[in-house]
């Protein structure tokens, strides 16, 4: 996928090449593929889901089935200094060897015009510019946004073009300052309209620049279900992507819901997937909520609830 111009992409290759050190392998070459510079997915022992467990040893069935388990960390305006919080994760896992996720969740008004994020677009350069910052040249997988293009259509027309241009802005940046990343601007779901338009509207973003788009972030969809629409957008697209699904909680599919629905189940466990699937990834921690609804009427978003863990690993 060329994102970089030889010259830029020499000299940030070069310097990855000094600060690249696996301990298992010495120094490692920059290859601009974070699945060759690392081994596996991180596991991140700072997790909720991983703080619960250290408090509950004897709940070893969570133990092993979630919080063993690789997912991603969301970033958002709820993180406080996002370059020292994204230094210090993707370092962890850099010096484990492993691959860490990324969610990058702060777009001015979220992803409906429900309020949340940064301040206004100013606001919103500075803070991915941090974020971007942070991961430096380590290897590491972001995903761009969730729902911010699926939803487009919450917010008034005349800021649809000061939206897609604060994408293109983290696209840019990510792709020329991460030239170890693979980043993927989410496309929403099966059901976020036509495939055609999803397609057009990742082009006006700049996909071409980054690895891909993402599927399913937080949501229910079968994988069946979801490569089949990540197909369909990538045909739209006439190729040249890739894409990843989010299998966290889809082992039992969506009924409809996407807020802590019941009889829902974890999905298959975060791997290395078949093209044009990149990766099948955990990108909401089974157990973590999707926000005051559903089985958990209180819960704040992101927040942990053993309850929740539980119902996905019974699936009922």
């Amino acid at each position: 996928m060329p994102t970089l111009r030889p010259a830029v992409a020499g000299l940030l290759l070069s310097a990855a090449l000094v600060v690249f050190g696996r301990p298992e392998a010495g120094l490692a070459e920059a290859t601009g593929d974070p699945l060759k510079l690392t081994n596996g997915l991180y596991v991140d022992p700072s997790s909720a889901v991983a703080a619960y467990v250290r408090r509950h040893p004897e709940d070893t069935e969570l133990a092993s089935k979630i919080a063993g388990q690789a997912s991603a960390r969301w970033f958002g305006a709820w993180s406080g200094d996002v370059k020292a919080g994204v230094t210090a994760y993707t370092t962890a896992a850099d010096r484990a060897g492993k691959l860490p996720v990324l969610v990058a969740d702060n777009l001015p008004g979220g992803p409906c015009g429900v309020g949340g994020g940064a301040a206004d677009a100013a606001a919103y350069r500075a803070w991915i510019a941090a974020l971007s910052d942070g991961i430096g040249t380590r290897p590491a997988v972001v995903v761009l946004e969730p729902d911010a293009l699926a939803r487009l259509d919450c917010f008034p027309p005349a800021q649809w073009d000061g939206r897609i241009a604060m994408l293109k802005y983290a696209v840019g940046l990510l792709a020329v300052k991460n030239p170890n990343t693979w980043a993927y601007l989410d496309a929403g779901n099966v059901t976020s309209g036509d495939a055609k338009e999803m397609a057009r509207r990742l082009r006006l973003a700049d996909i071409g620049k980054i690895r891909g788009f993402a599927m399913n972030t937080a949501n229910y969809f079968t994988t069946a279900e979801s490569t089949t629409r990540g197909t369909a957008i990538l045909q739209a697209l006439g190729g040249g992507s890739h894409f990843v699904i989010d299998t966290a909680r889809n082992g039992n599919g969506s009924d409809g819901n996407s807020c802590n629905p019941p009889a829902r189940k974890l999905g298959t466990t975060p791997a290395v997937a078949t093209s044009p699937v990149d990766l099948h990834l955990w990108l909401r921690t089974p157990g973590e909520s999707d926000g005051p609804c559903g089985l958990t009427p209180t819960l704040p978003v992101r927040t942990f609830s053993p309850l929740l863990a539980h119902h996905l690993i019974t699936g009922t």
